[in-house]
């Protein structure tokens, strides 16, 4: 048995026959071919298949599709623009906040989250809101420095879905 599924995804509508048992890491992925949503843990442990849902991030393993009927999804594809980088992803990539990549996205979409609701966040509460996302490369140190960078230097409007 499957159920036709409609929400907006990174801007555009979509439409598919899903089994209603579909997550929507595999529907963005499998479905879509958004394959910068990353699989990690399949338990919403490490963070890496972090997307925006009606502007908030969430852990797309941990939510069925269907329960997102209608909803607006935005994915790491849906934040950057046509030209160059989203501001956050600049930053991470100048403060070198990255090494494998493999937790990036997720990472970069809970770093746009924290700073859109929290603009002024310090380091400490940068770390707590990043407690959610797991990174085996960096330490941290650069993603946070990246995250400070643009909370200083970005105005709320850049964060705004594309």
């Amino acid at each position: 048995m499957s159920i036709s599924l409609s929400m907006r995804v990174n801007g555009k509508p979509v439409t598919a026959d899903v089994d209603p048992s579909t997550l929507l890491v595999t529907f963005l992925r499998e479905h879509l071919q958004l394959t910068g949503t990353h699989v990690g843990c399949d338990t919403a442990q490490c963070g890496a298949c972090t997307v925006h849902v009606g502007g908030r991030a969430i852990k797309s393993c941990n939510v069925l599709a269907a329960q997102l009927m209608g909803a607006e999804v935005t994915t790491i594809e849906g934040i950057t623009p046509a030209e160059g980088l989203h501001p956050m992803q600049a930053a991470f990539k100048a403060c070198h906040g990255l090494q494998c990549g493999f937790c990036t996205p997720g990472m970069v979409m809970s770093a746009i989250d924290l700073v859109q609701h929290h603009p002024h966040a310090t380091e400490r509460e940068i770390r707590e809101g990043l407690e959610g996302n797991v990174c085996r490369c960096t330490g941290y140190q650069n993603i946070v420095a990246a995250i400070l960078a643009t909370s200083k230097t970005t105005t709320a409007s850049a964060f705004l879905p594309r």
